[in-house]
């Protein structure tokens, strides 16, 4: 709203101190991630007193873990803080005609929605399988679907050919190329010229085989999104693991798309230039302030968890950006603990299965799946033993973030490597 506020006083030949301050990314993105901040810290303390207050708590199974009993009763549904805390700064500073900053507003809202019912079925209705893998897939594939149509058809979407007049940050950088390309390409790293366009994988040409190559790509956008919303869930089981690791890949991922929008870095790096993908790094800076707000609370030991309303919405924010700036083939390094915390688990249970199928017994590789669980719980018949000694969770988690932060310096290295 004062992004356009401004933008208004300006058009209307209005001129003061500090009036065309809102032409910058950087500014808004700094504005963004201090409002974030302050909005979680003041947030967190009212949501944190009012969950207790209606005995809304994490409801703790006993699996064994090492100081798993004494989260009992913790207040869940803390996604509600993130969303508030991301929410409050885009509306004020972000450009709300920009498709990006729409879809990403719809993907918080939609998702942050979905987890609330879901903890609500488990927390207050006292159910403990919450709303079904059915339903929540069902909605993370009709994000996926408005996502993957949108970027067919919305001009806005289109990546330009060309360069451009200006410094990149200003909005008001005068862009000499007229030429819009809507077509399915993206990052691909360690390759020279690093495209990859899904039309090579059509096996019709002309244009049967342009509607082929979108529906590949919207197959692949839906199930972008819903692998990582459904891999920050998993990830979300230790205080403070899930908001971390997400908090350095919505980083990672605002400087990708600061760096695509930016005509003068694009044209350096050699990666495609998205003119409207700098919004994108503002939309990022607001989540990364509501997460670091956000672990002033969930930090061990953790006075509030995000609960599913938090983590479904995370993990689809990041699937949908990743998809925007073209660079989700890079996911698989940059959400690394994403997919390594998924992929535990399905081998957990693949195996599992596996072997009391063929032995009439059941054998665990890990100690516990997800694989964060695996250095908190002692099982001698696991496959795998390393590390033999428990580990504390605050370790663990902090072992994790170091993990996730070496692999996001890798993603953006990825741009000059091939």
């Amino acid at each position: 709203m004062l992004y356009h506020l401004f933008n208004y006083l300006q058009a209307k030949g209005i001129d003061f101190a500090g009036v065309r301050l809102m032409n910058y990314i950087s500014f808004r993105v700094v504005c963004c991630a201090l409002i974030a901040i302050v909005t979680a810290l003041w947030s967190g303390k009212h949501i944190i007193a009012k969950l207790r207050r209606r005995q809304i708590g994490e409801e703790i199974r006993d699996l064994g873990l090492e100081g798993q009993l004494t989260k009992k009763g913790t207040p869940t549904m803390g996604g509600m803080i993130i969303a508030l805390s991301i929410l409050v700064p885009i509306l004020l500073f972000g450009d709300l005609t920009n498709v990006n900053n729409i879809l990403l507003i719809v993907a918080t809202v939609w998702l942050g929605f979905i987890g609330y019912l879901d903890d609500h079925a488990k927390v207050v209705k006292h159910n403990k399988d919450g709303l079904s893998g059915r339903k929540k897939i069902l909605a993370q594939v009709v994000l996926g679907l408005v996502v993957g149509l949108t970027l067919c058809f919305s001009s806005q979407l289109g990546f330009r050919v060309g360069g451009a007049n200006g410094n990149g940050d200003s909005q008001q950088q005068e862009v000499r190329s007229v030429v819009v390309e809507n077509n399915a390409k993206t990052t691909i790293p360690f390759v020279k010229n690093n495209e990859f366009d899904y039309s090579w994988l059509s096996p019709l040409k002309g244009k049967a085989g342009q509607w082929w190559t979108w529906i590949l790509y919207i197959l692949v956008i839906i199930f972008i999104i819903t692998a990582c919303s459904n891999g920050a869930n998993l990830t979300d089981g230790m205080d403070g693991l899930s908001a971390g690791v997400t908090a350095v890949v919505g980083a990672t991922l605002g400087i990708l798309a600061y760096l695509s929008g930016h005509v003068g870095y694009a044209d350096y790096l050699n990666i495609m230039y998205l003119p409207h993908s700098g919004e994108i790094a503002v939309y990022m800076s607001a989540l990364v302030g509501a997460l670091l707000g956000f672990l002033w609370y969930n930090s061990f030991p953790a006075k509030v968890f995000m609960g599913d309303t938090g983590s479904l919405m995370l993990g689809g924010v990041i699937g949908v950006c990743a998809v925007l700036i073209r660079k989700e083939l890079l996911l698989p390094i940059l959400c690394g603990v994403y997919f390594t915390e998924s992929l535990s688990v399905i081998i957990q249970r693949l195996y599992f299965k596996y072997t009391k199928k063929k032995r009439g017994e059941g054998v665990r590789v890990f100690r516990m799946a997800p694989i964060h669980h695996h250095f908190q719980k002692e099982d001698p018949k696991a496959l795998i033993q390393y590390p033999g000694e428990i580990q504390p969770e605050a370790r663990i988690v902090t072992r994790f973030w170091i993990v996730s932060i070496i692999l996001a310096v890798l993603t953006i290295v990825t741009l000059k490597i091939r």
